[in-house]
């Protein structure tokens, strides 16, 4: 009896340890099952069950800020993340550059601002002799050629000799002469003689006075033989009849000989073309369109396009015509040519000013490089350089007008940047590699 108590006491004890193990179990059961529920997103309900959807709008607003939220439902660590992104994106933008390093390559660094910016007009242009300064020699009397001193390209003197002829018209120019001054000798000694006799009253004053108008005659004969020596350019008085000395008429240069030793050259032909290179004109095509720019005195500029040189000078004529062929006026400038550096046939590019205004925000020509095919200006920032897209405006060839992308008095890399630009290639493969 004892032992089957035993049994039933023992047999009680273990079935109430089973249910509480049991209920331990299902108790730790549905406490994880609450919580993998709230951990979990709720799933999308019928909008009729309000009981569902959820909590006041206090709780939310609590629930909000201990899970690091703000008012918007947008997290801090958003914001943080936003920022984060700029710097970097800042940081590779960036061309590092050392206060050293921008030394050594020669990077100007100057501040954008104000200036006159000067919109100019290009015309096409030729160097071409000065016609006022530029002589034809011809000979003036048809003969052979015995001597030619002068040289194509020679500087030469005024009256000095370009040449030596042997002219029969010459010879018979200066026979004329001396027979005229024979004649006046003759009619002076008559004249000076009857002029005797009617002051003594032995001969009559009908005498004198035909001796008298013989002599005249003579000495307008002997006028007027010089006078046509000297129209031909020859020296009346001369050892050979027959030479003629052909003389530069003024300083200037030997452009162009047509004259060689023992030809026989004509009275009206150009042998030599004598120019004074010292001044020069420039001569400038003009379309219809821009005749109204294009003034008598205008300043304007002059390039070569052969070689970097230029001169200045002012519009010293407009034509009046315009080519029925070409479509355009003559206009001419004359230039100073003291080291003859501008020679005739040369062509240049004539710039003169249209117009003229004032701009707020300026740099140097040489500060704007194209990046991917914008005008780029680099922005000095601590550590090196930041390029900065910008919308230019006028231009007069050293100063560049910023419509918009910089402010006034942006420090920035001036003369030298394309080696910021280089620096930036650089850096770009280095980041796609």
């Amino acid at each position: 009896m004892n032992t089957e108590e035993e049994r039933k006491s023992f047999a009680e004890r273990v079935g109430r340890k089973q249910w509480i193990a049991i209920a331990v179990v299902l108790a730790l059961g549905l406490g994880a099952g609450a919580m993998i529920l709230r951990t979990a997103p709720p799933a999308p309900e019928a909008a009729g069950h309000s009981e569902a959807e959820g909590h006041a709008d206090g709780e939310h607003h609590e629930e909000g800020k201990a899970e690091g939220k703000d008012e918007h439902g947008h997290g801090h660590g958003e914001a943080k993340g936003h920022a984060a992104e700029e710097h970097n994106e800042e940081e590779e933008k960036k061309i590092a550059f050392t206060d050293a390093q921008i030394q050594a390559a020669g990077v100007a660094i100057e501040s954008a601002g104000p200036a006159r910016i000067k919109t100019t007009l290009q015309l096409p242009g030729e160097i071409k002799v000065n016609e006022d300064r530029t002589a034809h020699v011809v000979p003036r009397v048809a003969g052979v050629v015995e001597s030619v001193p002068a040289n194509l390209g020679q500087e030469v003197k005024r009256g000095q000799v370009l040449a030596v002829l042997s002219s029969p018209t010459l010879s018979e120019q200066r026979s004329e002469l001396r027979s005229a001054q024979r004649r006046l000798e003759l009619a002076r000694t008559t004249y000076q003689r009857e002029k005797k006799l009617w002051e003594e009253k032995i001969s009559a004053q009908q005498d004198y006075l035909q001796a008298q108008q013989a002599m005249q005659e003579a000495q307008i004969a002997v006028a007027n033989a010089n006078q046509k020596l000297l129209a031909l350019g020859a020296a009346p008085a001369s050892s050979a009849l027959g030479r003629y000395e052909l003389r530069a008429p003024f300083d200037g240069m030997v452009v162009e000989k047509h004259i060689s030793l023992g030809e026989s050259v004509k009275e009206d032909a150009s042998v030599f073309t004598i120019s004074d290179l010292s001044t020069v004109w420039a001569e400038i095509s003009v379309a219809a369109s821009n005749l109204n720019l294009v003034r008598i005195g205008e300043p304007v500029n002059i390039r070569s396009s052969a070689f970097e040189q230029a001169a200045s000078g002012t519009v010293s004529y407009v034509g009046s015509l315009i080519g029925a062929q070409t479509r355009t006026a003559t206009a001419r400038v004359t230039v100073t040519n003291p080291q003859r550096i501008w020679r005739p046939g040369l062509f240049v590019n004539v710039e003169l000013v249209s117009s003229e205004a004032e701009a707020a925000v300026t740099v140097s020509a040489d500060a704007v490089q194209a990046v991917e095919d914008k005008p780029t200006v680099f922005l000095k920032v601590p550590g090196g350089f930041m390029p900065q897209q910008v919308q230019t405006g006028r231009s007069d060839g050293r100063r560049i007008e910023v419509l918009s992308g910089l402010k006034p008095g942006a420090a920035h890399a001036a003369s030298g940047s394309f080696v910021v630009k280089s620096q930036q290639g650089k850096s770009s493969a280095t980041h796609t590699h």
